[in-house]
């Protein structure tokens, strides 16, 4: 769960009375994003997680509590929401959503901490939700419009931001912008007819939607005790979801780009609970590193100071990834060739 700060305003008064819980008069306030606000509960009982939503979507907010209440049911490692007293999980009080867990420990672990068996047993974790989310949800429409990104647009949002940048040289720091700027536009025009399709035959289903370190709690034994982070629940191609989280659980913070080895045992653990096939792989491959390379909005706030994600789009992992893309194609296909299935996993890495 996150760590505490100090907070300006409490839940509105006699709030944790419509649950059946003996709650103090004053939660702990808990670190959350902007604009957000949750609270830890302390009980005789044990703890809780207090969430509020400014603006609740409510038709959204319940069938995101419908799902991991299913889930949780059939023995996957997801938070219920706690009803209150007369069998509501979304309470309102004063305008605002307010949702009660139960407390979760353990510990936060990087993906690049794993051991290659734990990486095996994450994406069968994955896979296993997969199986769930397909099993307990209203099916999806098969055929997606997936929007793919032009590298035209983002070239000229890159020659933009060049010419921002003060003359003359400036700091250091400029010079470093100019230098990623520049290699990123190199990187556009060299790969402007790599562009994926606009529409690809894919599974598709509800996702988690942002399953990757953070939302992910250990136990001492090193098994995931819970995946956290709903809130990010969608439907899409369901080798982008795969895709996706090994690109963020195994990239190193620098020109190492991708460890290969982790993300081979993430996907051979995910087919071996929900099997896709090697060209849905490739495919989501191809369109991830394309998004990426496309999305210049981590350039400017790493770079420019602008509000934005800093993270997806790390420019030495776009660098690596477009020099590297034919064998990461090779590489996150690899669990679904019969060599790599046969191949047993006799590495000390699979502790």
């Amino acid at each position: 769960m996150p760590t505490s700060q100090s907070a300006d305003t409490e839940p509105p008064p006699r709030l944790l009375r419509r649950w059946e819980i003996d709650a103090p008069d004053a939660p702990d306030p808990l670190a959350a994003g902007p604009g957000r606000r949750c609270w830890r509960v302390g009980t005789a009982d044990g703890a809780f997680f207090l969430k509020e939503y400014a603006e609740p979507d409510r038709r959204r907010v319940l069938f995101q509590h419908a799902v991991t209440t299913a889930l949780d049911e059939a023995g996957l490692p997801v938070l219920a929401p706690m009803p209150a007293r007369g069998g509501r999980t979304l309470v309102t009080a004063s305008g605002r959503g307010y949702v009660l867990y139960p407390w979760v420990g353990g510990r936060g672990r990087g993906g690049l901490e794993l051991t290659f068996g734990q990486c095996e047993r994450l994406g069968e974790l994955l896979g296993r939700l997969h199986a769930a989310l397909d099993l307990l949800t209203p099916p999806v429409q098969q055929s997606l419009l997936v929007p793919t990104p032009r590298a035209a647009s983002a070239a000229a949002a890159v020659d933009a931001m060049l010419r921002d940048l003060p003359d003359g040289g400036g700091t250091d720091f400029d010079a470093l912008t100019g230098r990623r700027l520049r290699e990123r536009r190199e990187l556009l025009t060299e790969f402007a007819d790599h562009q994926p399709p606009e529409i690809e035959v894919s599974t598709v289903g509800h996702l988690h939607g942002a399953f990757h370190a953070g939302h992910l709690r250990y136990g001492g034994s090193g098994n995931v005790t819970a995946v956290l982070g709903w809130d990010g629940l969608a439907t899409g191609p369901v080798a982008g979801e795969v895709v996706r989280a090994a690109a963020r659980l195994f990239a190193c913070d620098d020109e190492r780009g991708l460890d290969l080895d982790r993300v081979q045992a993430f996907v051979r653990g995910h087919r071996s609970a929900f099997p896709l096939d090697a060209g849905q792989i490739q495919s989501a491959v191809h369109r991830e590193w394309w998004e990426r390379l496309c999305d210049v909005a981590p350039l400017r706030h790493r770079y420019l100071g602008e509000d934005g994600a800093g993270e997806r789009g790390l420019a030495a992992l776009v660098t690596w990834w477009s020099a590297q893309l034919d064998r990461t194609l090779d590489a996150f296909a690899a669990p679904y060739t019969a060599v790599y299935a046969d191949a047993p996993g006799d590495s000390p890495a699979y502790g």
